[in-house]
Order: structure tokens, then sequence, then C-alpha cells
């Protein structure tokens, strides 16, 4: 018996082409930050993927905000984590504008609700690379809110990422779910139809899909919201 279905936010609930995004929104942060701290520009984006990288690969040791600031104080020196509150104050703010880089489907909407119509727990399973107020904000671009979800992850709470199996395992520590009681949606089959692995059913949703490796897809069940929407009724 299914008791939660897991979602992806970016490029699933909230449609996107994650490349663009990320160039629209670097961009953003890049004026933000050098324009006050005066950071050459190439090193500031290196410092951001490097701290991308660092959260990607995260051991549990600690949290991914943690990893995070590691891998940019070792870029600007221990004393850049000053620059917290500017970071913070762009993902409450400037941010907002990079929802233009991204679609809206009303669908969305209307799969939660199903989900929860069901008796079922929706989970917001989006990797834990943003911080807490950067995942909210995405939640309202694609017309969804926090209250929509038992849980969402961000990487003030959360240890590992995408698509390290110990993220999903976390969640369901938390949530004392047991791998086959859980769905993962996701547009990802390298980062979210991993968690078949566990034993989780799965379903990619193709709209924005992401294929790095060229998997086969056609035994994972699969398709756009009116497929999604016809496999979380036989849930």
């Amino acid at each position: 018996m299914i008791k939660a279905v897991f979602f992806d936010l970016d490029g699933t609930l909230l449609p996107m082409d994650q490349d663009e995004f990320v160039k629209y929104y670097f961009g953003m942060l890049a004026k933000k930050v050098i324009g006050a701290k005066g950071y050459d520009k190439e090193q500031f984006i290196n410092s951001i993927w490097q701290g991308v990288a660092n959260m990607v690969k995260n051991d549990g040791t600690m949290t991914n905000e943690e990893r995070w600031w590691q891998a940019y104080t070792r870029i600007f020196g221990p004393q850049a984590r000053a620059d917290e509150p500017l970071f913070r104050e762009f993902y409450a703010n400037e941010f907002n504008i990079a929802k233009n880089a991204c679609g809206c489907r009303e669908e969305a909407d209307k799969v939660i609700k199903l989900v929860k119509t069901k008796g079922m727990k929706a989970i917001l399973a989006t990797n834990p690379i943003f911080p807490r107020i950067a995942t909210e904000n995405r939640m309202k671009w694609a017309g969804l809110d926090r209250a929509d979800f038992e849980l969402f992850t961000t990487y003030e709470d959360y240890r590992y990422s995408k698509p390290n199996l110990d993220y999903y395992r976390e969640i369901l520590a938390k949530t004392g779910l047991d791998p086959q009681e859980c769905a993962m949606v996701g547009n990802d089959v390298g980062e979210d139809m991993i968690a078949a692995q566990l034993g989780m059913k799965v379903f990619l949703l193709t709209d924005c899909i992401i294929n790095k490796n060229g998997v086969d897809i056609s035994q994972i069940p699969h398709g756009g919201f009116e497929e999604l929407i016809e496999f979380i009724e036989k849930l």
C-alpha cells in the first residue's frame, strides 16, 4: 500500500530548462554578490559550482549548507562566511525574477490535491542544494506552497544529495516510511528514477526530461501529466 508520493520540483512540478534556469539565476546571483564584494566573476561562478559539487558528494558528516560554505570559504577565505546575509537577501528577493525562466502548470496543483484526496502524503523531494527560502519561493512559482507537503528538503536540513540513495533513505528515516510504501515522481532519469533501487515505485515525467546517459526508459512508467494522474489514480 502506497502511503506517500515523493515529488521532484525543478523540471517536474516546476517546468524549466535546467541549463537556461541555472545560467539566468547564476548571472543574477553573481551581479548581486560581486557588486557588493568586488570578487572576480569567473572565480565567483567557480565557487558556486564547487559548492554544488561538495553537496552532491556529501558523505553525511555535515549538512549540505555546511558543505557549500566549506567550498566558498576555501576560495574566498574564512571571512567570506560574512557574505551569508547577501545570499539570504538575494534568495528572498532578486531570486524571484528567475521565475521568468520557468513555466507553470496548473496540473501540478491538481496532482498534489489528488494525492491528498487518496489519503497519501505528498513529500517534496527536491535536491537539497538550495536554502529553505529559495525552495519555498520555487514552490510558489509552481503555484504551490509549503502547506501542500508533509515535508520538503533543503540544504539546511539534509546531509546527502541526489543521486545518492542515502538522500532517499534520509527522508524515509525522518518520515518513518518504508520504501515499498512510497512512489517517486521526477523528470531526471539518473537522480529520480534511482529511487527504484530501494524498492520505491517510480514515474518519469517526460515534459522536461533529463536523461544524460541515454537510458532506455521503455521499462519505466513515464509520460506527461495526464499519464501521471493515471499512475497516481492506480496507486
